[in-house]
């Protein structure tokens, strides 16, 4: 599959990693000791929160590069490509363990679905959003997707989701005739 070449100027990139990097770091919490024995205990928002802050070593990319691997000079130099700030399934998952930490189980769903949709191509998701729009998409055709969703991506709490949209659209008359 072949990239599309963007055209970035360095002052646009600096102002993106910028607010980025200003997004992640929350000035008034300090970092703390990282979880112990691989990060196997349960994610508590106390203490995991902000993850980039406090667990920098477990924010990974699609590639897997640390979060402090990616820099602006290696941006502007070519060496970091689109995976290499794509987030990792697993960063989402650990995210989503804080956010149950706090009570906030459709924010963690939130992050569990966006895990999933990490193995999935970019363009097959544009796809799937345009064929989710009202009236774009017969009954059928919201079933095979999120069989596709199950089988060919592994993507569970996706595919339930399409199911529910094709019913809903369907009680709804919204489906492609």
């Amino acid at each position: 599959m072949a990239q599309k070449e963007m055209n970035l100027s360095p002052e646009l990139i600096a102002e993106a990693v910028k607010r980025v990097m200003a997004s992640m770091v929350d000035s008034k919490v300090q970092p703390a000791a990282p979880v112990s024995g691989g990060g196997s205990a349960r994610p508590d928002a106390r203490k995991d929160y902000p993850l980039a802050l406090k667990h920098p070593d477990r924010v990974r990319s699609a590639s897997g590069k640390k979060l402090d691997e990616v820099t602006l000079d290696k941006v502007l130099a070519g060496q970091i490509g689109f995976d290499d700030v794509k987030i990792s399934p697993e960063t989402l998952e650990f995210q989503a363990g804080i956010a149950e930490s706090v009570g906030r189980p459709r924010l963690a769903a939130n992050m569990r679905r966006a895990a999933e949709m990490t193995r999935i191509p970019d363009e097959r998701i544009l796809e799937m959003y345009n064929a989710l729009r009202p009236y774009r998409s017969t009954r059928q055709e919201l079933l095979d997707m999120a069989a596709e969703l199950e089988t060919k991506y592994g993507a569970r709490v996706c595919s339930a989701l399409v199911r529910e949209a094709a019913e809903i659209y369907e009680k709804r008359g919204r489906l492609k005739r």
